[in-house]
């Protein structure tokens, strides 16, 4: 698996434990929680990209960025740890992410040296990215977080642009190289999770049909 923030998840979840616990006890479900990540991402995205010539308010987003992720790793606690996976909590987890990205870089539309063409061209590529991960369940293989450029990896990339904007009013001209350099890294990230689910699935009915000749001999 390529180097990816995703590898930071397990130490981030324990100091979120305590916590996770608590809200469990109040009754707050997984589900509440991924609909709470996904109407802040939204409403983020969406005053930004009305008011991209306010660009103060740029600093709200490496904000909301690590409070996201805060969301997602206590939606998935909540989930797995205290028996509340779903059907519909499995697709609104993945959709949700997926517009929550969207949202997210999408104001970058208007700050220059970006625009539509590459902004567009790396949500495009975000949502294949994690379309490939979500596949591999579909072919017995486990979901794919390989990296590079994983979620975790673009939040971390805009929410530092972000930041730049929200400190210096703009981003310079050579900031545009960026997005070609992340959108490749994207690409290698759907050819990782592609060829390693393929693999991973290969691997599992390998010993799957192993075992059941084994336990046809017996």
């Amino acid at each position: 698996m390529s180097l990816t923030l995703y590898h930071l998840k397990p130490a981030f979840q324990s100091l979120l434990r305590p916590l996770v616990a608590r809200l469990a006890g109040r009754d707050v479900t997984a589900n509440r929680v991924t609909t709470a990540a996904l109407l802040g991402s939204v409403a983020v995205g969406g005053l930004l990209a009305l008011h991209p010539e306010r660009t103060a308010l740029f600093l709200l987003l490496p904000v909301w960025m690590l409070v996201r992720m805060g969301l997602n790793a206590i939606d998935g606690m909540l989930a797995r740890e205290f028996g509340q996976q779903s059907p519909l909590g499995a697709y609104l987890n993945e959709l949700a992410d997926v517009v929550s990205d969207a949202a997210l870089m999408l104001p970058f539309v208007f700050v220059p040296p970006f625009g539509w063409a590459s902004v567009g061209g790396l949500i495009f590529l975000a949502t294949v990215s994690e379309m490939a991960g979500a596949l591999g369940p579909l072919v017995g293989a486990p979901r794919r977080y390989d990296g590079p450029m994983g979620k975790s990896d673009r939040a971390l990339v805009f929410g530092a642009l972000a930041l730049a904007v929200g400190l210096l009013g703009g981003l310079p001209g050579w900031t545009f190289w960026l997005l070609p350099i992340i959108g490749f890294a994207i690409f290698t990230n759907i050819v990782n999770r592609v060829r390693n689910g393929v693999r991973a699935a290969r691997c599992v009915a390998t010993h799957s049909h192993s075992t059941h000749s084994d336990t046809a001999q017996t």
